[in-house]
């Protein structure tokens, strides 16, 4: 819930972004290293509340961050260089954000839900209003909620106004996932960003009493001595006699009995309740050490947390292991190994499991998320309002702290968009959009398909869109879709809106064309959700580099033949445009409603512009 604006001029860069709690602005890029120094980071701070149901008490009605979200987002998007960042000790090492030399503008936009509508719509738009008054150059939106169509969705509405003025809006794709059609923040003038792994874990080995070695993840501050092994036991059979054995089983506060966990290991499953909680509450009873298993809707995906005992979180499967070790033996026991930092882990990047995916229930011709970027496990600065694990009773207070979730990925792309921005100053929100999405990564560090985490099979672009960012190669892409706000006015005509409807987007008038096929918007992807027969879509590319001459190949798509007409594009000067149209024959002789997958990519032996191909035959 977090909105990233930046302005990009030398000394006078300008983010701004709107978290789950926050909007901020970011400033333009500077080379000179001596000017961190004389340039000020946060340059403005701005709350909005009068949306809320309730007024807030005093001690709330305040720009400062009190949960940690907007600095974590905003110190990913545009933090400076910081020696020594870690949480605990673990992922020490220098931490800065994607556009280091910008500055920075917050507008909170969210408060307790308490109080009414946890991010009303008044004050989402009033900071659209503010940022794009401030003059930035990027809007960073970690902020999200269900979809609806544009013209009731005051994201949609706030960033059109963003994109009219030249500002690129990155919004978060929501954690909604792996369940299909839950994407948010799916208007075409957005910016949506999935989440990724990466290629660095926290690690905290659980040893049982029988010699298994089963892998966790974590980030406890202490730790256990070394080798010694405690009795281990479940938190149904450490229950309160009065506590249900569902609240015990998930180890909620106030359920485990001190006289039966006191000096064990507690085992307890996620939950609800959080599971920070879990470990003050197996801390308050007494406990030495927490093992937090997944449950079965959980899975495999397991998030590295700021325990306030010695802890690790263990997948689904093996805390199946741990609990069947505890059934098959009268003194169970185990031991749990201090925390060591990995890198290069592999494989490397996935799509995490909570990343929100398509297709986009709004107008599936538009392919959602855009993109994915690291958004598991990511170290950037915290709030000293608050301890790492959230908890009343937990007194630690750290500058970084460690958080998973596409509120994190967005930041990232942020980060890029504001470096690009600085590069081409002249460049259309939606060029730059193209220039990240054309030039996106679809393997991982094994040089394979990107997975899905949530299954371990090979992901879809209704998981990753485009790919995984890159963004060394956006600098540089070749060619670029663009398009201009006619367009997507346009575009809003195809999807039958009238002059009522487009009065909020737009107040000048806008003469809809008698004939628009939303198939042929100048989309960097294409997604045809029902294929029967031929279907023919057309694109226009523009040259950014240097003259040359690029060849179409396509990657197969399963029952579809497809021909690109002209299959080379010429290109004698930087600005040139060409434009060419792809044609889909549907073979299929399989089930209707399945969804193909492939690629087209230009290629001039240089760059490789790349647009993922999305198709469900009807």
């Amino acid at each position: 819930m977090c909105l990233m604006a930046r302005l990009l001029k030398k000394c006078y860069n300008r983010v701004s972004f709107l978290a789950p709690l926050y909007i901020s602005l970011v400033t333009k890029q500077v080379y000179i290293l001596s000017c961190y120094v004389s340039c000020r980071k946060l340059i403005g701070a701005r709350y909005f509340n009068k949306g809320l149901a309730i007024p807030l008490p005093p001690s709330l009605s305040t720009v400062r961050d009190l949960d940690g979200h907007g600095s974590h987002t905003l110190s990913t998007a545009a933090g400076n260089f910081v020696p020594g960042a870690n949480v605990f000790h673990h992922g020490n090492g220098t931490a800065s954000g994607g556009s280091p030399a910008a500055r920075v503008a917050a507008y909170k936009v969210c408060w307790p839900q308490i109080f009414g509508t946890e991010c009303p719509d008044a004050d989402i738009l009033a900071a659209f209003d503010a940022a794009i008054s401030d003059g930035v150059d990027v809007l960073s939106v970690s902020v999200g909620g269900a979809t609806t169509e544009f013209f009731t969705d005051a994201i949609a509405i706030g960033s059109f106004h963003a994109v009219k003025n030249g500002i690129t809006v990155v919004a978060s794709a929501g954690n909604s996932g792996p369940k299909p059609g839950t994407v948010s923040n799916v208007a075409p003038w957005i910016f949506t960003i999935g989440a990724s792994t990466i290629d660095r874990e926290f690690t905290s080995y659980v040893k049982l009493g029988n010699k298994k070695k089963i892998k966790g993840i974590s980030l406890s501050a202490t730790i256990l001595p070394h080798g010694k092994y405690y009795p281990l036991i479940t938190g149904a059979s450490a229950k309160l006699d009065n506590v249900s054995e569902i609240d015990a089983n998930l180890c909620a506060l106030y359920s485990l009995d001190p006289r039966k966990a006191k000096g064990k290991i507690v085992v307890c499953l996620q939950g609800e309740n959080g599971s920070t909680e879990t470990g003050v509450a197996a801390l308050r009873a007494g406990a030495v050490g927490l093992i937090l298993a997944n449950d079965k809707q959980s899975g495999n995906e397991v998030f590295a947390e700021a325990h306030v005992l010695p802890a690790a979180d263990v997948n689904f499967i093996d805390g199946q292991i741990i609990y069947a070790y505890i059934n098959s033996t009268g003194k169970p026991t185990a031991s749990i190994t201090p925390v060591k930092t990995i890198l290069g882990t592999k494989p490397a990047p996935s799509v995490a499991t909570f990343s929100s995916r398509g297709p986009n229930i709004i107008d599936p011709e538009i392919l959602k998320p855009d993109i994915t970027a690291p958004g598991v496990d990511i170290l950037a600065s915290f709030t000293l309002a608050i301890s790492p694990s959230e908890s009343f009773f937990d007194k630690r207070r750290i500058p970084f702290n460690i958080l998973s979730g596409t509120s994190m990925s967005c930041p990232h792309v942020s980060g890029v968009v504001g470096l690009l921005k600085t590069l081409y100053p002249l460049w259309s929100p939606a060029a730059i959009k193209s220039a990240i999405m054309t030039t996106a990564r679809t393997r991982d560090n094994e040089k394979q398909p990107m997975k899905d985490y949530s299954t371990n099979n090979m992901a879809t672009p209704l998981a990753y869109g485009a790919g995984d960012v890159r963004p060394n190669q956006a600098m540089d892409p070749g060619l670029v879709y663009d398009l201009t706000i006619d367009d997507y006015l346009n575009y809003l005509c195809g999807q039958g809106y009238n002059t009522s409807l487009l009065k909020k987007f737009t107040t000048k008038p806008h003469a809809c064309p008698k004939s628009y096929s939303v198939k042929d918007f100048n989309y960097p992807s294409v997604s045809i959700p029902e294929l029967s027969g031929q279907v023919s879509v057309t694109r226009r590319v523009k040259n950014v580099g240097h003259p040359g001459t690029y060849s179409a190949r396509i990657k197969p798509l399963a029952g579809v033949s497809v021909s690109v007409r002209p299959k080379t594009l010429t290109f004698k000067k930087i600005g040139e445009e060409k434009e060419f149209v792809i044609t889909f024959n549907s073979t299929n002789k399989g089930e209707s409603g399945d969804f193909v997958f492939g690629q087209l990519v230009w290629s001039d032996g240089k760059h490789n512009v790349s647009s993922p191909i999305v198709i469900k035959h009807k």
